[in-house]
């Protein structure tokens, strides 16, 4: 049995453990160690986590039999038009095809839809095969955008949007 549950600022450490264990796997054929260790220091420390969590960010956390198998965030970036972003989702390796991220997802999409949302945005680099499972989860390619994270990098991605 899945459960999922929201994380707090004590739960920072677990997700911290649970990008450093999915994104060499998710990434490593598609941006390379050296930007995978750069996207995690910058997106993933202490205070960045703990920024996102005071601004409003939900952050859910996958759990069967005590232990934590994936995790995802979202926040609203505009308020006006109650357009939601999905900014994180990830499953640990070794748990993937057992519907983990299908869970994880659907809960984002039913609460973004109780608070009022009418769509959800995420960005997928556009070589990850996720960006897949989001096509199959209803999301279309709004656009394909190029962002300068710094120290040379980029990422190469597709915004999608899945209206509620």
């Amino acid at each position: 049995m899945i459960l999922l549950r929201k994380a707090k600022e004590e739960d920072i450490p677990i997700i911290q453990d649970l990008a450093q264990n999915t994104w060499p796997a998710a990434y490593a054929e598609v941006i390379g160690t050296a930007q995978i260790e750069y996207m995690l220091e910058k997106m993933y420390n202490k205070g960045e986590l703990l920024s996102q969590l005071q601004q409003g960010h939900i952050f859910l956390i996958a759990e069967s039999g005590g232990q934590d198998l994936g995790f995802a965030g979202f926040s609203v970036i505009d308020s006006e038009n109650r357009i939601y972003k999905l900014h994180k989702l990830y499953v640990l390796p070794e748990a993937h095809g057992k519907g983990i991220g299908k869970i994880l997802i659907n809960e984002v999409l039913s609460q973004v839809k109780a608070f009022g949302g009418t769509a959800l945005q995420l960005n997928v680099n556009r070589a990850n095969k996720a960006a897949d499972f989001y096509k199959k989860g209803g999301f279309v390619i709004k656009e394909t955008v190029d962002l300068d994270i710094g120290n040379g990098f980029f990422m190469n991605d597709y915004v999608m949007e899945k209206q509620l």
